[in-house]
């Protein structure tokens, strides 16, 4: 236990449950809804538990409920209320909640509970969508502002990654060819290890009966050379998240032109964070997206 993040700061709640550090002192001061603990020196921290209880006041404030009226309720009713509208409304907000609190916690139960009960009413593509990618962007905002370290969003990631590969499986046993002569080729270039949404990118191809090979992280190109000898119609699919970096991605792309493309009838797919930085990219052959929904779109 001694590896949870046990002791939180106002603004880590603030940055956890979106509502700001100068209302949570408010509703503290004029409800006694928290009561923070000192250090030594006199410095206030949250609690575990202060963490839980703003997250549940968030989703039942933005539901319609008054503070005030929050604020009378027991402490044992709030978490039953919470639980009884999710189940009668939308609940991406109240699923993405316990997810941050699983990875708080390093709690794989509830994570696995949690993706279960989503599971017994949704698809696991609407779950991908509505939750894991707004609940992945919130992560990374949480780390950007030191709010969780590398192993929370490291911990939340390889959960992630693990439902995607078991539904890929689950693809692949009940898998049936199209007619397509089509072959897709899912690689991360040198140095790129954020392969989330290219992982699901290969679930989607394999769902949909197309031939996918996935390459996964960090392939030179000179290795995907091999590739145009055994398979005529290739369409290569990247996502450039981190790298190459925005002084190198021109160079990059004009690389992968002249070793893979103009010497073939492929083309290339990209998506992720460093495609902003190819609005002037021309070739016929090459499109960029921002999202790997967009990807998808355009296969």
């Amino acid at each position: 236990m001694n590896n949870i993040k046990s002791k939180f700061s106002i603004k880590d709640l603030e940055n956890l449950s979106g509502i700001k550090a100068h209302t949570i002192r408010i509703w503290e001061k004029r409800y006694n809804l928290f009561e923070p603990n000192r250090t030594d020196t006199n410095i206030r921290y949250y609690s575990l538990a202060s963490l839980q209880k703003i997250l549940n006041i968030s989703y039942l404030n933005s539901n319609g409920y008054k503070i005030s009226k929050i604020a009378n309720l027991k402490s044992e009713e709030v978490p039953l209320l919470v639980k009884e509208i999710a189940e009668q409304s939308d609940e991406n907000v109240h699923a993405i909640n316990l997810f941050k609190l699983a990875m708080i916690n390093f709690d794989q139960a509830l994570f696995y509970q949690t993706y279960n009960d989503l599971m017994d009413e949704f698809s696991f593509k609407d779950i991908f969508y509505t939750i894991f990618v707004p609940l992945l962007d919130k992560i990374g905002l949480l780390w950007q502002t030191d709010t969780i370290t590398p192993a929370h969003e490291h911990f939340i990631v390889e959960l992630i990654k693990q439902k995607i590969l078991i539904n890929t499986d689950n693809a692949l046993s009940g898998f049936k060819h199209s007619d397509s002569d089509k072959t897709y080729v899912l690689f991360l270039p040198d140095n790129e290890v954020h392969e989330l949404g290219l992982l699901y990118t290969n679930y989607e191809i394999i769902n949909q009966g197309a031939h996918a090979i996935y390459l996964g992280q960090s392939v030179p190109i000179e290795s995907l050379q091999y590739l145009l000898s055994q398979f005529e119609n290739i369409t290569f699919v990247s996502c450039f998240t981190v790298k190459p970096d925005k002084e190198h991605i021109l160079k990059y792309i004009a690389e992968f032109d002249k070793n893979i493309l103009s010497k073939s009838n492929s083309n290339l797919v990209i998506s992720g964070r460093m495609t902003a930085y190819l609005q002037d990219i021309t070739n016929p052959k090459i499109a960029a997206f921002k999202t790997t929904k967009e990807v998808l779109e355009s296969l």
